[in-house]
């Protein structure tokens, strides 16, 4: 499974480095008159380096969509806001269902919740690296304890994970702007990967990119199977301190090996 993760760079860096639209809105300015804010509407948050991303959180995606106002025009990679943590278009109240923010590759064209996003709404994830929880010796309760490791590129590049995203519309009110929700891929962990845990976030190549964000077609099946093995050797896994358990937590001290 993939529940933490990291990134940092914003929205506006990501759009220039892999020449996409950044459509992430600017967080708006504090009006100089206090009584001018909008309480039932929350302004845009600034999309920044987080160490410590966690389900429900807005995070960045890369999408690649044709235009609203030309859809016969050709697709263009777009940053888009979303919420991790994908929200069915058929769900009556965010918050009632369970918390989709991981779908299991393998499986999830015949789930519900997903299955849609499969055929149509593919997205990309970008993130420095993620964090696992791998199981320890027993503490004073006789339960087994939990120490979190991190895993990233060796080389310090970008990794960019396989997600599922949906639109969903509150239909309790014509007024509400939609929300965007998205969910990572997971699979089996495949290299030494495996000795931490035995779920990994789906790596998607940068060779794959057109074929998975084709908005148009179904993507082929064998981007939805585990990565070569190369590609998870090449993941540098460190121990890390427990400060990633608390979410209240976030700094680059999190990535410091223990």
């Amino acid at each position: 499974m993939c529940g933490r993760y990291a990134v940092t760079t914003d929205p506006a860096k990501l759009a220039a480095e892999i020449d996409a639209v950044n459509e992430v809105p600017e967080p708006t300015k504090e009006p100089a008159d206090p009584d001018a804010l909008d309480l039932d509407t929350p302004a845009p948050r600034a999309l920044g380096p987080n160490y410590n991303v966690a389900p429900t959180t807005t995070v960045m995606t890369v999408v690649k969509r044709h235009s609203p106002e030309d859809p016969e025009d050709d697709p263009l990679l777009r940053i888009r806001a979303m919420r991790w943590g994908l929200v069915p278009p058929w769900t009556k109240e965010i918050g009632k269902g369970p918390l989709l923010f991981n779908a299991r590759a393998e499986s999830a064209a015949e789930k519900s919740s997903f299955r849609a996003s499969v055929k149509s709404k593919r997205c990309l994830v970008p993130m420095d690296g993620w964090y696992e929880w791998k199981k320890g010796p027993l503490d004073s309760k006789g339960k087994p304890t939990k120490i979190p490791f991190y895993m990233s590129p060796q080389d310090g590049t970008r990794l960019f994970m396989a997600g599922l995203w949906s639109v969903w519309h509150d239909k309790n009110s014509d007024d509400a702007p939609p929300l965007l929700s998205c969910s990572i891929l997971t699979t089996d962990a495949v290299g030494k990967l495996r000795d931490i845990h035995d779920r990994m976030p789906l790596i998607m190549p940068y060779d794959n990119w057109e074929a998975w964000l084709d908005p148009d077609h179904r993507a082929p099946d064998h981007l939805f199977a585990p990565p070569a093995e190369p590609l998870a050797e090449a993941i540098d896994i460190r121990e890390i301190a427990p400060l990633v358990n608390r979410v209240a937590n976030n700094g680059p001290e999190l990535l410091n090996p223990l």
